[in-house]
């Protein structure tokens, strides 16, 4: 902007301004707090809606079409529908692309009716908490898509709390998460098929660490990602370590076991068994004899920096997904359950503060 172009929009804006303060009444410009939430209004109200009008038909060039109003981080918008389409606005929609983003970028972290009100606190504009619930659940997100080949991946599950009938009690149901390598999340609730269908998408690397704990459902999971050439399965030291500890009594004795499954020796840490006859060292060592294969020594593991040794960074990943889906006295409709999680994922995934998308 040149120096005189810039004079002359100043004395436009003081002018402005003049007119906007003899409008307003003095007892709400008491404190800074109160001048900048009035100012706030009357822009949007005033000014704010007639320069984005302005740009809007400069940039389409038309007027045509019958015309919808459309709330707007910069305040209520009037838009033709040949305007609209030109400036890629989806029909049957009453809040702007960017508001949009600004509302569910909130509800990824709150509730609905929280949400509805730190939005009114931060811009000013009034969503209604319904409107919020039912954005997200009509809102298509894209799927991610990672950069970077994945050398990694760990896998878990998470758990959601189902609205039940009044008087029933409350019902349980898990999904499946995986973290591809730090570079991306997704949570699928009972829909295993479409989890797998996603990772198989993604760069996998010939060679391919699946982590995972000793659960079952985990590892038939596993078992549709990529090939088992390219797979190499490894139990979750930790949870290895804490199933260990959970048999108790003779202290020395469990530690001589870790001390030999941390090299991976899982023949000798079953033989410092041989004399302990108990149901919980049984069925400690068939866990052991079912993840054998997965097994590896830890401790060159972890020296050569060949791997990760633990799946902390899915239990990460529920942790945070459930920071959003097990909010206080949170309960989902089943139906709606798919989406709240693809919304918190995306949210993971910085696709709700960015236009760069991680997108195919």
């Amino acid at each position: 902007m040149t120096p005189e172009k810039a004079k002359e929009l100043k004395a436009y804006l003081q002018a402005i301004a003049a007119i906007l303060y003899e409008e307003t009444l003095p007892e709400k410009l008491n404190t800074l707090e109160e001048i900048e939430q009035t100012v706030r209004q009357k822009v949007l109200k005033h000014v704010s809606p007639e320069i984005g009008g302005f740009f809007i038909r400069a940039v389409t060039g038309t007027t045509v079409g019958r015309t919808r109003q459309l709330k707007s981080s910069i305040g209520v918008l009037k838009l033709t529908k040949n305007q609209a389409k030109k400036l890629e606005v989806k029909s049957n929609t009453q809040l702007s692309p960017h508001l949009e983003k600004c509302c569910l970028l909130l509800s990824a972290n709150v509730s609905y009716a929280n949400t509805a009100r730190d939005l009114e606190s931060l811009t000013g504009l009034r969503i209604s908490h319904s409107t919020q619930q039912r954005l997200v659940q009509r809102h298509k997100f894209p799927e991610v898509w990672v950069n970077q080949e994945v050398e990694e991946l760990t896998v878990d599950g998470g758990k959601v709390r189902l609205r039940t009938p009044k008087g029933q009690g409350c019902e349980w149901r898990d999904y499946k998460a995986v973290n591809l390598d730090g570079q991306a999340v997704a949570a699928y609730f009972q829909d295993n098929k479409a989890l797998l269908h996603w990772v198989n998408q993604q760069q996998l690397s010939e060679i391919l660490t699946c982590i995972g704990d000793g659960h079952d459902g985990i590892w038939n999971l596993v078992a549709g990602i990529a090939t088992s050439d390219s797979r190499l399965e490894i139990l979750d030291w930790y949870h290895l370590v804490e199933n260990l500890y959970k048999i108790g009594g003779d202290k020395n004795l469990l530690a001589r076991v870790e001390a030999f499954l941390w090299r991976g020796n899982v023949a000798a840490a079953i033989a410092e068994f041989d004399y302990w006859s108990h149901p919980q060292v049984e069925n400690f060592i068939a866990y052991l004899y079912k993840h054998q294969s997965r097994i590896p020594d830890y401790w060159y593991f972890q020296t050569e920096q060949i791997s990760s040794i633990g799946s902390g960074a899915i239990e990460s990943t529920v942790k945070q997904i459930g920071r959003r889906v097990k909010i206080s006295g949170a309960q989902w409709n089943r139906q709606n359950v798919s989406q709240v999680l693809f919304h918190r994922t995306a949210y993971l995934n910085g696709m709700l503060s960015t236009t760069n998308y991680l997108q195919k």
